[in-house]
């Protein structure tokens, strides 16, 4: 339960053996090669050369192929089957055996060119579907599209507003020329579709009352033929654009099988990735290559064992105090204490070499989120959730794997604050006992305290609560302080406080509470003005102190009121619901009243109780103690998300 500790690792090996070594290296997973820190002034620098990264970009091309065949296999032949599936587990030799890669590639690829094709095909189709529209209009016309005027009739088709009134148009046609007729083919909302013919000397006078009414020519130049003719071919292409697109997604929807090869074809270019882009940070030259990075101190002799066996030459050093900053941080935690990764990675992993907060968070996190939510049922519920997912699916993402046994451990608390509290989905219990029997005892399960029978009392054990964690995160400081040799330091923060704290509470007890404030206040004139210079530095390095302190303790300590607010909102939530259920006096309509109430209830504490937890010990009681500020270690493995890989090394 501590920061593991790193060793940086340099290595000059030949650039034969390199890619062997970066296999080694990634099967292994614990080293995580940096930039190299070299002397750039150095000429002999200038002649070390990066590694080419055409298989980088070609490993990433295909984990994008295989991705995208992925998606389209999820949409032509979803997956069937439970939501909780685990996964398969295979050796690195059958997940890289060359046969499957080459099915497996082959596949790939066929899958992206038939949806290739079908957007072709679909594209085609939006086409012919433009064109029909476009011709619609011109079907009832028995005239080609291509017809041209003549030396002396001009013929032109074209639209007028649908607003334009075609007898009184013609009328006024009439009187500005008898060589002139107009013929409907049809009418919409918008528009008439019209073939004009006139003789070509009365072009102009026609021409200007037509477009004084809106007259636009029609562009249908590139047609030949009539619009019917031109419609049965466009319904034959359409035809065989349908019989094409058919075949291809039948043939996608028949791919289902082909899934599990998709995505292991995604883990193989997914740890290829990670492999090339490793060797992208190494300077080699023709002969050799250099290597730097971080590897655990706990691997380092197993680590040594494997690259003897090459000719290259290495040295792992422990960092120095000033290179703690590019160090990167891996917890190392129990089953207990593990979960809480996920709270310290969200709010920031701790600085290297300082301490590993999960110990310290673990039992205050787990035991707030069970008093916030403290219901026997809701805590069942969480302890099942978690023991299905993490059996059938055994989650390994970087919160996933985290999540679910911290909701067993969070289920486990909330369960045994529900005993109690005699919570069990609220008094869903008793309701049904007085339902049936109104002259039942049972009117309450057995319990120690009732959220709304006991307020005060549960405000006061959460007030207490947050006294407790914030002495701990005090003591854990002043602990810190002394082990770096900050001595006074520890003695004049959190030391002195100590000191007030206690004078005050002795003082009290023994019924000497003005001694006790008095003994309070010269151990804060004597310290608080620590590190100051002057008198007015040390007399306002004193009131601030005071005043930051005094209200900082006060508001800290009273936000663990939050533990009794929440206890007490779920559970008035839930009895309001039970009781709306009872008032129907039937069993079956209760229970269904009682369910939807309790899941609202449920999913919304799920989450409240965690979000307020973690306000706890982010702020009143990290700040306390905690150094962040630490990187993750990413070592070089083989990071798989369809398959998992038994270890060889």
């Amino acid at each position: 339960m501590a920061i593991v500790k790193m060793k940086h690792l340099r290595l000059v090996a030949m650039r034969e053996d390199r890619e062997e070594l970066l296999h080694l290296l990634q099967r292994m997973g614990c080293v995580e090669i940096d930039e190299p820190r070299v002397d750039e002034t150095d000429p002999l620098v200038a002649e070390l050369t990066r590694p080419d990264g055409e298989g980088l970009a070609a490993a990433e091309e295909r984990h994008s192929a295989g991705e995208q065949a992925l998606t389209i296999l999820n949409r032509y032949a979803p997956k069937k089957g439970g939501l909780l599936q685990g996964r398969p587990t295979l050796t690195e030799a059958e997940l890289f055996e060359a046969q499957s890669c080459a099915q497996a590639r082959q596949t790939v690829e066929s899958i992206n060119e038939t949806q290739r094709d079908i957007a072709i095909l679909q594209a085609q189709r939006t086409k012919l579907l433009g064109q029909q529209e476009v011709l619609a209009p011109w079907l009832p016309l028995d005239l080609p599209l291509d017809t041209q005027s003549t030396r002396d009739v001009v013929i032109q088709l074209g639209t007028l507003p649908a607003s334009v009134d075609l007898q009184a148009l013609e009328g006024e046609l009439r009187t500005v020329s008898e060589l002139a007729q107009l013929t409907l083919s049809s009418s919409s909302r918008e528009y008439h579709y019209l073939l004009l013919m006139c003789h070509v000397s009365a072009e102009d006078a026609v021409m200007e009352l037509l477009k004084d009414r809106g007259w636009s020519r029609a562009n249908l130049r590139d047609w030949t033929g009539t619009a019917a003719e031109n419609q049965a071919v466009i319904d034959q292409h359409l035809g065989e654009i349908a019989e094409k697109l058919k075949e291809s997604e039948t043939y996608l929807t028949q791919q289902g099988p082909s899934r599990e090869s998709v995505c292991q074809d995604i883990d193989r270019a997914a740890v290829d990735v990670e492999r090339e882009s490793a060797r992208g940070r190494l300077l080699e030259t023709r002969q050799t290559f250099l290597m730097e990075g971080w590897v655990l101190a706990e691997s380092w002799e197993k680590l040594q064992v494997e690259l003897e066996r090459y000719p290259c030459a290495f040295q792992a050093e422990d960092p120095e105090k000033e290179e703690y900053a590019e160090v990167p941080v891996k917890l190392k935690n129990n089953w207990l204490t593990r979960p809480m990764n996920m709270i310290t990675e969200m709010y920031s992993l701790p600085a290297y070499g300082s301490l590993d907060p999960n110990p310290l968070m673990a039992p205050f996190f787990i035991l707030f989120y069970g008093i916030m939510m403290a219901d026997m049922g809701y805590g069942l519920l969480m302890m099942i959730a978690s023991l299905v997912v993490i059996k059938r699916t055994k989650p390994k993402g970087p919160s996933t794997r985290h999540l679910f046994p911290l909701l067993g451990l969070c289920g486990a608390s909330t369960f045994l604050v529900g005993m109690m509290t005699g919570s069990f989905f609220g008094d869903m219990i008793p309701q049904i006992a007085m339902m049936c029997d109104p002259n039942t005892s049972l009117t309450s399960l057995p319990h120690l305290f009732t959220p709304l029978d006991d307020a005060l009392a549960i405000l006061m054990g959460s007030l207490v609560l947050g006294v407790v964690q914030i002495l701990t995160g005090m003591t854990v400081s002043f602990v810190r302080q002394i082990r770096d040799g900050q001595t006074m330091d520890a003695l004049c923060n959190e030391g002195a406080w100590f000191g007030v704290f206690l004078s005050i509470g002795v003082g009290a007890a023994l019924g000497y509470a003005k001694y006790g404030v008095i003994a309070a206040l010269v151990i804060l004139a004597l310290t608080q003005g620590h590190g100051k210079t002057g008198i007015m530095g040390k007399l306002l390095g004193i009131g601030g102190s005071l005043y930051n302190n005094i209200t900082g303790y006060f508001s800290d300590i009273l936000s663990y009121s939050r533990l009794m607010a929440l206890m007490l909102a779920g559970s008035v939530i839930a009895m309001v619901f039970n009781t709306l259920g009872a008032i129907t006096g039937n069993v079956f309509f209760f229970i269904l009243i009682s369910m939807v109430g309790n899941v609202l209830n449920f999913a919304l504490n799920l989450l409240g109780c965690f979000v307020h937890d973690m306000r706890l010990q982010c702020l009143e009681y990290f700040g306390r103690f905690y150094q962040d500020g630490g990187k993750p270690f990413k070592p070089v493995e083989m990071n798989t998300t369809y398959v998992d890989i038994k270890p060889q090394i």
